[in-house]
């Protein structure tokens, strides 16, 4: 993860499709910046994007690469991100371990706040994890999905959707959060909805 110097870099933005809707990425020349997960459509998830990137952009092969990777990874490639350049120049010390935290995190695995708070060296600070995973810039690059509250139940998740998209991204990756809760695995088995 590449740190700030303090110079202002100039950020750019490129859209993309999955399998999940549409996306797009934002960086800088020191790395992904910023990853938007699917809003309602197109037009709101480039609204999102152009909230904090300047101008779209042609992008450039590695971040081409993320894309290719991204798509595969929604379409339910066991996608490895761990390479990825990461400029996160403008996020603090506390949040940093966090998310280097929840990138050692597989395909998967799953952690939760408070354990992620106790490897962090902070126990008792599962809330300030939470916060970190609210305000995580690159989603699935930092998988903040797979970090759950205590007792495995699903906790938030602040991209459109909510805990639906986390929940179905963690069922991408085989992660079932229905063992923990017996009466909803029954209403599904019966064809019935919550």
């Amino acid at each position: 993860m590449a740190a700030d110097n303090g110079l202002q870099q100039s950020e750019h933005y490129h859209l993309f499709d999955t399998t999940f809707g549409p996306c797009g990425v934002a960086w800088s020349a020191r790395g992904l910046k910023r990853l938007q997960l699917p809003e309602r459509d197109a037009g709101a998830t480039e609204k999102r994007l152009r909230a904090r990137a300047t101008e779209p952009g042609s992008a450039p092969s590695a971040i081409r690469h993320v894309v290719a990777m991204l798509q595969g990874y929604f379409a339910g490639d066991k996608s490895d991100f761990s390479g990825v350049e990461l400029d996160l120049g403008d996020v603090g010390p506390f949040h940093l371990t966090i998310y280097r935290l929840t990138r050692d995190l597989g395909w998967g695995e799953t952690a939760t706040y408070g354990e992620l708070a106790l490897r962090a060296g902070s126990p008792g600070s599962a809330r300030a994890v939470g916060q970190a995973m609210g305000r995580n810039p690159v989603p699935i690059i930092i998988p903040c999905h797979r970090v759950l509250a205590a007792g495995r139940k699903v906790g938030g998740f602040s991209a459109f959707g909510g805990t639906v998209t986390k929940e179905r991204l963690l069922r991408l990756e085989g992660v079932s959060l229905l063992a923990e809760a017996p009466l909803l695995a029954l209403l599904e088995s019966n064809g019935l909805k919550p």
